[in-house]
């Protein structure tokens, strides 16, 4: 069963954050073949622009960096082309004022059918209510 997983989930599979047990419960489970994880090509780089943040910020050292984001190309979920999403994604953020960068992922589950995991509370309260399946982690399974 595919399901589609946001850098909100994604970053927490390389640093500890709240709710990252339930973060690795989902990667374990897709792991086990339970889930096949997709998300928007953009999400590489959602993920090295937050490791590379906490570099800058000192939270993080460039080498403990550079080893989570090779670590993540190991275990990253099966990545769509944007192009396909972008129309959808931008229709979506003008009708939900929301960004389109986030509305990637809910276009991705839209096509693919599937839920949409996140630990985006804004992004879950915007969505989930026309969009059942747009499912927040810290409520997931």
């Amino acid at each position: 069963m595919n399901l589609v997983v946001d850098a909100s989930v994604a970053v927490k599979w390389l640093v500890k954050e709240s709710d990252t047990d339930k973060a690795e419960a989902l990667l374990e489970a897709c792991g086990l073949g339970k889930y096949d994880p997709l998300a928007p090509d953009l999400l590489v780089v959602e993920v090295g622009s937050v490791l590379s943040k906490r570099v800058r910020q000192g939270t993080m050292k460039a080498s403990q960096a550079e080893f989570q984001f090779d670590r993540f190309n190991r275990i990253c979920p099966v990545l769509k082309p944007l192009l396909n999403l972008t129309g959808q994604a931008f229709k979506l953020a003008l009708a939900y004022q929301h960004s389109v960068y986030d509305c990637l992922y809910v276009a991705l589950a839209l096509e693919a059918r599937c839920e949409l995991v996140t630990a985006d509370e804004k992004l879950f309260r915007a969505f989930s209510p026309s969009y059942p399946n747009v499912k927040l982690l810290r409520l997931w399974p």
